[in-house]
């Protein structure tokens, strides 16, 4: 990973702050199995609102812990590596994964996102930061990254996209009105949120304004601080 792609992935996810998490119970339960991911996946199999859960799990950990939680929970990552996991099998190459029961390949894909976490993680101004690019095609993601603090508990997760078929109109089909627009130089941006009592979750979607198309899409979670009662 280069450290001013993080840079530049941790300057938008700066941008969006103001967030919180959601209803969703954050237990391994919620984790969507390797085995029922399909081979074929889109942008709009993605749900930032999935990830939410795994993000306020991931602020009570450490920054390297955090990191590792929230990268195993990534749909997009899950669904990337068992691809490349189905890929290596072949009539002559046994056991395989892929070719086994689904605990056998959900096992193989969280080993390796494990050693992903473990083998590229970097440190920047005391932010632990994993940024692991998706070259395998066709995929609709080019690169994930996942950020987090050593001393803050807030965390953050981006997701570049691979190609320019996932376009704005997508992003309101899907969520609605963004409750707040913005344009930062050559790009413009939409903006969702999740407010609740304890945290502050957002999105923001970096959109190319010349033909509508994703180019990323920033989650961020911030917890909120406790109100003092007197």
């Amino acid at each position: 990973m280069h450290l001013k792609r993080a840079t530049r992935l941790l300057t938008l996810t700066l941008m969006l702050f103001g967030l919180v998490p959601s209803l969703l119970s954050a237990d391994d339960s919620n984790q969507p199995p390797a085995a029922l991911l399909e081979a074929q996946f889109s942008a709009d199999n993605f749900d930032w609102r999935e990830m939410v859960p795994y993000l306020f799990m991931a602020t009570a950990l450490p920054a390297e812990q955090g990191i590792k939680a929230v990268l195993e929970n990534s749909k997009v990552l899950r669904a990337y590596i068992a691809n490349e996991v189905r890929a290596e099998c072949g009539p002559k190459r046994s056991p395989c994964a892929a070719n086994s029961d689904g605990a056998m390949l959900d096992g193989e894909v969280s080993k390796r996102i494990a050693e992903i976490a473990q083998e590229t993680i970097l440190w920047r101004h005391k932010t632990a930061i994993v940024d692991y690019r998706l070259t395998r095609r066709p995929f609709p993601f080019s690169e994930i990254a996942a950020l987090k603090g050593e001393k803050h508990s807030d965390v953050y997760l981006i997701l570049a996209l691979s190609d320019r078929s996932y376009t704005a109109a997508d992003v309101q089909a899907k969520y609605g009105d963004p409750y707040d627009t913005d344009i930062y130089q050559w790009y413009s941006v939409f903006k969702y949120r999740l407010d609740l009592p304890s945290y502050t979750s957002k999105a923001v979607f970096e959109i190319d304004p010349v033909d509508g198309a994703v180019i990323k899409v920033a989650i961020s979670l911030k917890l909120k601080k406790p109100k003092n009662r007197h």
